[in-house]
């Protein structure tokens, strides 16, 4: 979503979406107000607020005068557990970790099983190829960022993009899980460095492989390799290192 400014430039659409689990506020997210049953059905996978998409009832999207307001109704016994459970998000541009109170409350995905399959360098290469084509809000303002899913020969299946890149991968998220999609072929592909939370929500999703296009923080490094995650960084047309993990045309990650 853009709007018009002059007559020669477009601006990316920043606006505040308060998320509402039954009647309980919980986040506030300053989000591009698209593709929005997705977001929340993406962030609130991985906030940890349900663990299969069934768990979510409906979504109702409504704007308000301050924004717009996201209700979802989860299931009795989702929701049960979400009321134990204690967090705060203050409107950021989806940081990721805003209102976490102890370490103990960072995000935890869970290792992969081992059942995921490499992806080659040739379908990397592929998925960065074609996702400028994908990148219709970015092609008219330049200021926002894109998730894609791509499958294992690189073709892109699926993109969304937004202001904020931990929201552009929710939205991939939530996009795959109301599709009936899950993570066990392909990978995920995203303009922008790889942060910890970057590498979290895509091991959340079940992704074996995470490629960006910047480069990867200590962190992301660390708990790619601690999960089994494939991080491959500073992804050109030509180049990329794969930090964690491995391709399937080669042996070993090039950086350590």
């Amino acid at each position: 979503m853009a709007t018009t400014v002059d007559a020669s430039a477009e601006v990316a659409v920043e606006s505040p979406v308060n998320i509402v689990y039954g009647n309980m506020p919980y986040a506030v997210m300053m989000t591009t107000p698209s593709d929005l049953e997705d977001f929340v059905a993406g962030f609130s996978l991985t906030e940890g607020i349900i663990r299969r998409i069934d768990e979510i009832r409906s979504i109702a999207v409504a704007p308000r005068d301050e924004g717009i307001v996201a209700t979802v109704e989860l299931a009795p016994g989702r929701f049960r557990e979400h009321l134990a459970r204690r967090r705060n998000l203050s409107g950021r541009t989806a940081c990721g970790l805003c209102g976490v109170e102890t370490l103990t409350d960072l995000p935890t995905a869970e290792a992969a099983g081992g059942t995921t399959v490499p992806v080659t360098a040739e379908a990397i290469a592929r998925g960065l190829a074609e996702l400028e084509h994908h990148q219709q809000l970015n092609r008219l303002t330049r200021s926002v960022h894109a998730a894609a899913w791509c499958d294992r020969e690189g073709a892109i299946l699926a993109v969304r993009e937004d202001v904020g890149r931990h929201n552009a991968l929710d939205k991939l998220i939530g996009a795959r899980l109301r599709a009936g999609q899950d993570a066990s072929e392909g990978f995920v592909l995203v303009t922008s460095r790889a942060s910890f939370e970057m590498v979290e929500k895509a091991a959340i999703f079940g992704a074996g492989t995470l490629v960006a296009i910047s480069a990867p923080t200590s962190l992301a490094i660390e708990r790619a390799k601690a999960l089994g995650l494939t991080l491959v960084c500073i992804a050109r047309a030509d180049s990329a290192t794969v930090f964690a993990g491995r391709l399937a045309d080669t042996v070993e990650s090039v950086a350590r």
